[in-house]
C-alpha cells in the first residue's frame, strides 16, 4: 500500500472511530498479547469509559474471568461449550420464561445479589429470591377473592396486615402474588395458558389488612427441559425447590419487598435448588375442618381448607440503607479480623 493510500485509510479509520466517540490515538497498543499481558491491555483500553461504575465493575469482571481462565486452563473445547450453553439459555428466554434468572438462581449468585442489596432491619421481613416466574399481568383482584381458578389444589385461605417497623398499618400497599398448583406447575410453563391463573394483585385496606383466597402450594421441580436443568444434573444436583408462596409489596416511602413463604415440614427446605429458604420465612399454615367457615370465606365447595395467617413489615429507605451498612462493617471487620 502506498504511503498516500496509508494516510487515506488512517484518516478514514480516525474519522469513523470519531463518529463513536473515540480518538485512535490515544489507545493503548494491544498488539502481540500473551496470557501474561492480555489482563492489563484489556484494562487499559476500558479504562477510557466514561461511567466509573460501569468502568470499576468490568475492570473487576475481567479480572476475575482472566483469573478463573488461568486458574483452571480453561481449553478451547470447554470454553465453546460454555458459549454454547449461553447461547441455548438465551434461546430458551421469553417473556414468561426467565432460563438467565434460573442460572442465576441456581449457581446462588441471585441469593448473593439478594442478600447484599435487600438487607433489612431486625423488625422488618426479610427478603429473598424473585424467582424465574414472576410475570406483570397478574390480574387485580379484591380482598377476600380468589387468586387460583376452580380445581388447581387444595383450599387455602391466607390473610394478614402490611405494616411498618413500629407497627403501624400501611394502607394501599401493592400486593402481587404467585405460586404453583397443585401439580407443581405455575401458570406460565402450560402451552394452552390463556389467562394468568394462580396469582394475583390486591393493595392492603386501610387498616394494613390483606386476605386472598389460594392453593396450598406444593414442592416441585425447576424446570429440566432446559439448559439448568440439564447442568444441575451434571452437577449431581436435585432440581427441587420446597414448597412456597412467592409476595411481592410496594408501598410509597418503603422499599420493595420481594419475598416467599416457606411451608413447615417440606423435605427440601434444607437443600432448596436456588437457596431461596430463611428460617424467618417458614410457616405452618393450620387446617380448618369447620366448613362454614370454608363457604363464608368463599370457596365453592365446603371442605377442610388450610388456613395461613402472615404480617409483612417493610421498612424505610432510610432504615434499609441502616442495615446495609451495618452489613457491610460487619462484612470488613470479619474480613481484617
Amino acid at each position: 500500500m502506498s504511503n498516500q493510500a496509508t494516510e487515506e485509510a488512517a484518516l478514514k479509520a480516525n474519522k469513523l472511530a470519531e463518529q463513536h466517540g473515540i480518538d485512535l490515538s490515544k489507545l493503548p497498543k494491544s498488539m502481540d498479547m500473551s496470557a501474561e499481558s492480555i489482563t492489563a491491555n484489556v484494562h487499559a483500553i476500558n479504562s477510557y469509559c466514561p461511567d466509573e461504575r460501569m468502568k470499576f465493575v468490568f475492570k473487576s469482571l475481567v479480572t476475575h474471568l482472566h483469573d478463573f481462565v488461568r486458574e483452571t486452563s480453561l481449553t478451547s473445547e470447554e470454553w465453546m461449550t460454555a458459549i454454547q450453553f449461553l447461547t441455548q439459555t438465551g434461546k430458551m428466554c421469553s417473556d414468561i420464561r426467565q432460563e438467565f434468572i434460573l442460572l442465576s438462581d441456581a449457581l446462588g449468585v441471585s441469593t448473593l445479589v439478594d442478600t447484599i442489596n435487600n438487607a433489612k432491619p431486625p423488625t422488618a421481613t426479610e427478603a429473598t429470591v424473585l424467582g424465574p416466574f414472576y410475570t406483570e399481568d397478574a390480574l387485580e383482584v379484591a380482598n377476600g377473592d380468589s387468586i387460583a381458578s376452580e380445581g388447581k389444589g387444595d383450599y387455602m385461605f391466607v390473610e394478614g396486615r402490611v405494616l411498618d417497623t413500629k407497627g403501624n398499618p400501611i394502607a394501599g400497599a401493592i400486593i402481587d402474588t404467585w405460586e404453583t398448583d397443585g401439580d407443581g406447575l405455575y401458570d406460565t410453563q402450560y402451552s394452552n395458558r390463556e389467562k394468568p391463573d394462580c396469582r394475583g394483585r390486591l393493595f392492603s385496606g386501610e387498616d394494613g389488612s390483606y386476605s386472598f383466597r389460594a392453593v396450598v402450594p406444593v414442592p416441585y421441580p425447576i424446570p429440566s427441559d432446559g439448559t439448568v436443568g440439564g447442568l444441575l444434573k451434571k452437577l449431581g444436583r436435585h432440581v427441587f425447590r420446597p414448597a412456597h408462596l412467592h409476595i411481592m409489596i410496594e408501598a410509597p416511602g418503603f422499599e420493595k419487598l420481594t419475598t416467599a413463604l416457606y411451608m413447615e415440614g417440606d423435605p427440601y427446605l434444607m437443600s432448596d435448588a436456588v437457596f431461596g429458604v430463611r428460617t424467618s420465612l417458614i410457616v405452618k399454615p393450620e387446617l380448618v375442618d369447620d366448613k362454614a367457615i370454608t363457604k363464608a370465606r368463599g370457596f365453592k365447595e365446603d371442605k377442610p381448607h388450610a388456613y395461613l395467617k402472615q404480617d409483612f413489615v417493610l421498612a424505610t429507605p432510610e432504615e434499609g440503607a441502616g442495615a446495609r451498612k451495618a452489613m457491610r462493617s460487619a462484612a470488613s471487620a470479619t474480613v481484617t479480623a
